[in-house]
């Protein structure tokens, strides 16, 4: 695993010009701005691997309070979404058989990524698309209360979702090209 690439850099970009600068996730710019996101790649290709390494960062996150959340990108071998979505069924089956259930869930981000009953094509899409497979690593205590905290939580899918079918597919296809390293816009 590393931590400064050229995916941490790209899943970085996408975290402040997409999800913090479009208030995808308004939870988002706090963490940015106390630099408490963590950011690791697992470049292992092997489901086994993967979920070695998964379970590394989570016991990582248990030794490193001040680290709010982590996201763990996976720049190769989860490319198809579907492979992918069953990465996540067993990384949720790793937070169970370790004792994490309560301590840590589960956010997934790819860039295919397509909502049930979505067509592929649609922008709604896109709230959950990223550079790469992603699997976010979220603090459950820290989410509780951030929710908590937030008035109408439930609204921010629905926001998202009318702000997507809004802007549209080529808005969102042209703002990740703008993450990738070499396309970025100051």
């Amino acid at each position: 695993m590393q931590e400064q690439s050229e995916y941490h850099i790209e899943t970085a970009n996408w975290v402040n010009k997409v999800i913090m600068k479009y208030n995808i996730c308004p939870f988002a710019r706090r963490e940015v701005e106390n630099n408490s996101i963590r950011y690791i790649c697992s470049e292992n290709t092997k489901v086994k691997q993967v979920l070695k390494d998964f379970l590394s960062e989570c016991e990582y996150l248990d030794n490193h309070p001040d680290t709010e959340t982590t996201l763990f990108v996976l720049p190769r071998g989860f490319e198809g979404f579907y492979h992918y979505l069953d990465l996540v069924d067993l990384a949720n089956d790793k937070l169970l058989e370790n004792d994490y259930e309560g301590v840590y869930q589960l956010a997934s981000f790819h860039p295919d990524y397509c909502f049930d009953g979505e067509p592929q094509d649609s922008p709604t899409n896109y709230t959950n698309r990223s550079p790469y497979p992603t699997i976010h690593i979220i603090r459950e205590a820290s989410m509780e209360a951030a929710l908590a905290e937030y008035n109408e939580p439930e609204s921010i899918p629905e926001r998202n979702i009318a702000f997507a079918e809004r802007k549209g597919t080529e808005f969102f296809t042209a703002l990740l090209k703008q993450c990738k390293v070499g396309n970025e816009i100051k």
